[in-house]
């Protein structure tokens, strides 16, 4: 089966880099914020961030049906301290088994 495109072909997370400064996809619910992503730079976070709203656009159904919030996603600099140690990307639509995570 021939693999779909997609508009994050050719860019490369942060996840693994040790740069002091980079942008972050922020998913909100509610007062609740979550670090969804993070880029080495805003073209890279505002791809992820489109890509993301597509994605809350395309399910809209299921959260409504589920009774979800669907999150709101804001790109924003940030460094590398202002991380949790325990950080680990979302998924597009922010939550995971019913629950924002």
């Amino acid at each position: 089966m021939a693999r779909q495109s997609s508009p994050m072909d050719g860019v490369v997370s942060l996840s693994s880099v040790r740069e002091d400064r980079f942008w972050a996809v922020v998913a909100s619910v509610g007062r609740t914020r979550r670090i969804a992503e993070i880029f080495a730079n805003r073209d890279a976070a505002l791809a992820d961030r489109a890509w993301r709203e597509a994605q809350v656009r395309a399910y809209a159904g299921f959260l409504r049906s589920s009774r979800q919030p669907p999150p709101n996603y804001s790109v924003v600099q940030m460094k590398r301290s202002e991380l949790p140690k325990a950080w680990r990307p979302l998924p597009a639509l922010g939550f995971l088994r019913g629950q924002f995570v």
